[in-house]
């Protein structure tokens, strides 16, 4: 039973410091939506989503006007396409994207995620088509997103698809050009993908997951950061019991409109994904967390130990308040969605090699980070290399949504918009990756990996 202090406090959390549950997404498996005939297998996928997901939206709205809790998105994952679309008889998976862009729209939801491919260990046939595919699709489609998998702890690392992916990217940049490399956000390169994220662009419905599935994501980086107000200048020991205890408070409220949403949409309860997720809105930072542990800016020396502290005493905090924390769980550093690390960023602070560092501490990895337009394929594919190889030796997701912005250089300003913000250009190492990357096959699984 919560007490009458507690629910002033998560009413005070939601009133003034930010906190919302950033999403409740749909699950839907797509895996009986196989077939021949491309258009046939289209209309069993919209047919699907349609009549699965179609209260989801009109659910989330009632619950948080009953709960007072603001739900910022409904969306939908659904198995990776290259899975579903390898038994149809065609060379383009396009059609594929624009069936679930339709049938998105037609439930209401903000985004769909899954037009993926898992290729870690090689590329099939499919997984080549739809990777073929991603630039035309979504650039095509407004709210479809794509992720890639390209390598895993067990697995290693898919330097072939290391590099088409970087190759895929600019594409996709060009074509999206007029909305400054807006396609690109809608797209994340992977190393270990989690099946049960239920955050955008890299959700997607994992194999192992059920039929249908209730994920909640929650997000509250101004609930942590007004709490270690109250603690300026004491320990670090004070520090991380202090985000312990309030993402528990936070989590809490994750479980409860979860378990709402499952009972009433008769859909099983996955998990909640405890991430501090960031927004442009002031006082919704990431990075205003870390100057408030004694930082004078994001990105100077001692900020990875701070966002160390932070993602581990997230997840402590969550994993005390329900049983079923799961996704990513933990803090990530979006430059464009953060009003802190935008304006790190666009400081000097906080520099591109600074964040692959942090990344190696926090929940995701080199997220919504702009650079030059100009900025070469293989360097985009040796920066998502470098990045798996963090995930890869450390057995953790690790993931690139870079945006290779046309027609923009260092020091520009690029505007997205909404919760995806705007970004400054960061520099990259003007060396030349070309002949690494060039070199293809596979950098091999490490020890990490023979724990059988």
């Amino acid at each position: 039973m919560l007490s009458q202090n507690e629910i002033m406090q998560t009413i005070q959390m939601i009133d003034q410091q930010h906190l919302d549950v950033r999403t409740i997404t749909m699950g839907i498996s797509l895996l009986s939506c196989a077939h021949s005939d491309v258009k046939t297998a289209c209309d069993k996928i919209y047919d699907k989503i349609t009549r699965c997901a179609e209260n989801l939206v009109p659910t989330g709205e009632a619950i948080a006007k009953e709960f007072g809790v603001p739900i910022v998105n409904k969306r939908i994952s659904v198995t990776p396409i290259a899975l579903v679309a390898a038994a149809a008889e065609t060379e383009d998976y396009v059609p594929f994207a624009r069936a679930l862009d339709r049938a998105a729209k037609t439930c209401g939801v903000d985004f769909i995620g899954g037009f993926s491919a898992l290729v870690q260990k090689g590329m099939t046939d499919a997984d080549r088509r739809l990777i073929a595919s991603i630039p035309q699709a979504l650039a095509e489609t407004d709210i479809v997103c794509s992720s890639v998998n390209v390598g895993s702890t067990k697995a290693g690392i898919d330097m072939d698809a290391v590099a088409l992916m970087g190759r895929t990217i600019k594409e996709l940049a060009e074509r999206t050009a007029d909305k400054g490399g807006f396609g690109c956000a809608k797209l994340v390169v992977f190393c270990n993908a989690v099946e049960d994220n239920p955050f955008m662009a890299g959700a997607f419905h994992g194999v192992g997951e059920p039929e249908r599935v209730i994920n909640v994501g929650v997000s509250g980086p101004g609930v942590v950061h007004y709490a270690l107000r109250s603690v300026k200048g004491q320990s670090f020991d004070v520090v991380a019991e202090t985000i312990k205890k309030t993402a528990f408070r936070i989590t809490r409220v994750g479980q409860l409109v979860a378990q709402e949403a499952s009972r009433r949409l008769d859909t099983p309860f996955g998990i909640v994904d405890l991430s501090l997720a960031p927004t442009p809105a002031v006082g919704d930072s990431v990075a205003r967390i870390l100057e408030e542990m004694g930082l004078e800016v994001c990105g100077t020396h001692g900020t990875t130990a701070a966002l160390a502290l932070l993602n581990d005493a997230v997840k402590k905090g969550g994993v005390m308040a329900s049983s079923s924390v799961g996704g990513l769980s933990g803090a990530f550093i979006p430059v464009s969605e953060d009003e802190g690390m935008i304006a790190a960023a666009a400081s000097g602070a906080l520099t591109l090699d600074k964040l692959e560092a942090m990344t190696c501490v926090c929940s995701v990895g080199l997220d919504m980070i702009v650079v030059p337009g100009d900025t070469s394929a293989e360097t985009i594919s040796a920066i998502i290399a470098d990045e798996a190889a963090i995930g890869m030796v450390n057995t953790k997701t690790t993931a690139v949504r870079l945006i290779p912005a046309p027609g923009k250089q260092v020091g520009d300003m690029v505007e997205f918009g909404g919760l995806l913000g705007s970004g400054p250009v960061q520099a990259v190492h003007p060396f030349s990756s070309r002949d690494f990357v060039a070199r293809g096959g596979r950098i091999p699984a490490p020890m990490q990996s023979l724990k059988n």
